[in-house]
């Protein structure tokens, strides 16, 4: 049957207007490589997305995920770089991906990665025992003034996100902590509740069993504004309840840590379009909302632009961090 002009203009209109997602799908298992061990904050981000893509059929393809976490996270990012132009790998991390080059000679640079979404912002807070003496976080900053390089602040590895944070606040305040690196966020959490070092700037979902148990108590959130409304977490006390630091006369308005999804360089433009297509279902699914509300995360989705911005702005600002301190690679 031959087509006719009208049936020729139609049909091609139609193909115009379908999704670029439509233009690519995956031909085999996709990996999910993941820049951390199982059980982390990124292999948990990793695993939730790939449920929700398989129990929603977002996906139809088989996901393999794979934990890569040595040397924080830059054995995953090598393997992207081992990938280039390869659609079927994931690539899961924070900002380790663009910072870690900052501070280690590595086999791999960021242009080696295509950054593909991020879906939810880490909220820090600062921690501390709960027969603590400190009340406030200048409380504990004017400790450590009195007192330089005695007070230890724990947190999860060496210049990396945590101890970042530490010696922003040092930068911002002249305080001088004793930073004391453990090897998760988990780990830290155990060494605050035993008392091993005076507090951690730990995420909520990191250290939320130790304050449900009484063990430790959080003093502010590096946010803008407070954390949202929840039911009581510990005692009477929700997230909401918590000061920013601001509050409390600590000058850092806001420190988040975005949780991040890429691509090895070299893919088409429709792969990326098809991910960020299925990623952004993900994140309007109910099992995406409640994963962030049990973890305390900050809901956000950002792609293409607005993600560039926000990438080039928190390696900027973390850069000045590194330089102060001497930690960048020369």
């Amino acid at each position: 049957m031959t087509m006719t002009k009208a049936g020729l203009l139609a049909a091609t209109a139609m193909m115009l207007a379908a999704p670029a997602s439509a233009q690519f799908a995956p031909s085999r298992p996709v990996e999910f490589v993941v820049a951390s061990g199982a059980g982390g904050g990124t292999d948990n981000f990793a695993r939730t997305i790939q449920s929700v893509l398989t129990r929603d059929g977002i996906m139809d393809n088989p996901i393999v995920v794979l934990n890569k976490g040595g040397g924080s996270g830059a054995e995953a990012f090598l393997y992207a770089r081992q990938n280039e132009g390869d659609p079927h790998k994931l690539i899961f991390g924070t900002n380790n991906v663009y910072l870690l080059p900052h501070v280690a000679k590595l086999a791999y640079t960021t242009e080696d990665l295509q950054p593909v979404a991020a879906l939810a912002l880490d909220e820090f807070l600062v921690w501390v025992k709960a027969d603590s003496p400190y009340q406030t976080v200048m409380d504990l900053v004017n400790a450590a003034k009195d007192a330089p390089g005695t007070i230890p602040f724990g947190g999860s590895q060496s210049k990396d996100t945590d101890e970042t944070l530490v010696a922003l606040i040092e930068q911002t305040t002249g305080a001088d902590f004793k930073y004391v690196p453990f090897n998760g966020g988990g780990e830290v959490g155990v060494q605050l509740a035993g008392g091993h070092v005076a507090a951690n700037v730990n995420n909520p979902n990191e250290n939320v069993g130790q304050w449900q148990a009484g063990a430790i108590r959080p003093l502010c959130v590096f946010a803008p504004e407070r954390m949202a409304e929840s039911e009581p977490v510990s005692g009477d006390m929700g997230w909401h309840d918590i000061p920013t630091c601001a509050e409390q006369g600590l000058d850092i308005t806001s420190y988040q840590m975005p949780r991040t999804v890429w691509l090895p360089a070299g893919t088409d433009p429709e792969v990326l379009a098809y991910y960020q297509d299925a990623l952004q279902k993900v994140s309007e699914s109910q099992d995406w909302k409640d994963y962030l509300a049990k973890t305390s995360q900050s809901a956000t989705f950002m792609t293409g632009e607005e993600l560039a911005a926000f990438i080039d702005a928190s390696e900027a600002d973390a850069v000045k961090v590194f330089e102060a301190e001497g930690w960048t690679v020369q």
